[in-house]
């Protein structure tokens, strides 16, 4: 049966206020880390006009349905065109902060517990075949080219394909690599999975061996299988070495990754 999507706190009037108040103070000499900015030791604030509603959704969603650690969502809105999410710091450091110098005991324990939260997110029953987020609707993710900054939802994953190289079919002159890729969308991918869509250890906060939370939902939806291998295999400079990684929590798929890469080179800039 699929799992129920969890319902949105919204604020009192004087706590939407009192939010807006705080942030017209603290944003004047307190830097924001990305979109976050840190109110208290146990409260911050992720805001911003590209933010959806659905991310505190989905972290609502993981939170009731799984045993992965995602911050505690106390109430959401949207605000003149900007979207608040408030919810529970927490106290960690990512995982790429002197991941070089751990132990390989300490490196291998963070990541089998890595694999274990990505097994319990993909073992979540989708309500569908449908390419969409947690609550059947449009996608974010600013590596898939798109008019807007969200994209679907796809009622397959043959659709989401579609979307991913334009809508262009297999022609008898074209060349070998598209007709590659072609082939490979139209494979049977199997169902949709939930994935986080952006597992960079930049994601994942730590506590001495311990994870203590995944955070950033907002690619998250669910996709084919393989994406969130594929997306996780896009590393920045700064986080290179977790490509060496990868494999040690999610399933190698090279055959995926081999059909990403063809469809960045002719119809995106995913890598």
């Amino acid at each position: 049966m699929p799992e129920s999507v969890p319902v949105v706190p919204q604020p009192t009037k004087f706590q939407k206020w009192l939010l807006l108040a705080f942030i017209n103070i603290l944003r004047r000499f307190r830097n924001r880390t990305g979109s976050v900015l840190m109110l208290t030791s146990d409260l911050c604030v992720k805001y911003g006009s590209r933010l959806d509603i659905v991310e505190a959704q989905t972290m609502l969603f993981i939170a009731k349905h799984t045993s992965i650690p995602v911050p505690k969502i106390y109430f959401a809105f949207t605000h003149e065109e900007c979207t608040y999410i408030l919810m529970e710091r927490i106290h960690g450091q990512s995982a790429s902060k002197g991941w070089v110098y751990r132990s390989d005991a300490s490196k291998q324990k963070i990541l089998e517990s890595l694999k274990k939260m990505v097994l319990d997110m993909r073992n979540l029953a989708p309500q569908s075949n449908a390419i969409c987020s947690v609550s059947g609707g449009s996608l974010y993710d600013l590596r898939i080219p798109s008019m807007n900054l969200r994209f679907g939802p796809f009622k397959n994953v043959q659709e989401f394909h579609d979307h991913l190289r334009n809508g262009i079919q297999a022609q008898s002159n074209a060349c070998d690599e598209l007709t590659r890729l072609i082939s490979l969308h139209y494979q049977d991918w199997g169902s949709p999975t939930f994935t986080h869509g952006d597992l960079s250890s930049l994601n994942i906060l730590v506590r001495g061996d311990s994870i203590v939370g995944i955070i950033d939902w907002e690619t998250a939806g669910w996709y084919p299988p393989y994406w969130e291998y594929t997306t996780a295999c896009q590393v920045n400079p700064q986080n290179a070495f977790w490509r060496e990684e990868i494999e040690n929590f999610l399933e190698e798929m090279p055959e995926a990754l081999e059909m990403e890469h063809l469809r960045q080179k002719y119809f995106g800039d995913l890598f």
